[in-house]
């Protein structure tokens, strides 16, 4: 199992730079975890390719729909004392440090595609890459 940031999500289901990558992290291990932030950040993303891609809704909400059977049954809340811990220690956003925090809960890896994020915290942090090759 891995925590999968929402950028993984996105490249996996949105075609892009990164879509070869995270097919094959999602192959290697299909289990990941999100915290429940994921949905609002995903939407987003949808968003900002409805406004400003021309994807059509219909096909947004299929990718909704698509991510959300990925999401399914490893949704977790997530400490806000431990998210505020992390944002004192690391230059981290809270939505960043959502990640990290569950990811540590659950001493397992976060993968993502975020450069600052993984240099922030490495040892909890790793690209897609690192996890392929592990």
């Amino acid at each position: 199992m891995i925590v999968a940031d929402v950028n993984l999500v996105a490249y996996l289901l949105i075609s892009g730079e990164h879509t070869k990558q995270a097919t094959a992290v999602l192959r290697q291990d299909a289990e990941w975890a999100f915290p429940y932030l994921w949905r609002s950040e995903f939407r987003n993303i949808l968003a900002l390719h409805i406004q400003h891609r021309k994807m059509s809704l219909e096909h947004a909400i299929l990718l909704w729909d698509s991510a959300a059977a990925l999401a399914r049954h490893h949704e977790y809340a997530v400490d806000p004392q431990s998210v505020l811990g992390l944002v004192v220690k690391q230059p981290l956003t809270a939505y960043d440090a959502e990640y990290v925090a569950l990811a540590q809960h659950l001493k397992i890896p976060l993968v993502t595609f975020d450069k600052k994020l993984q240099t922030a915290v490495p040892k909890t942090a790793i690209s897609a890459e690192e996890f392929l090759v592990a």
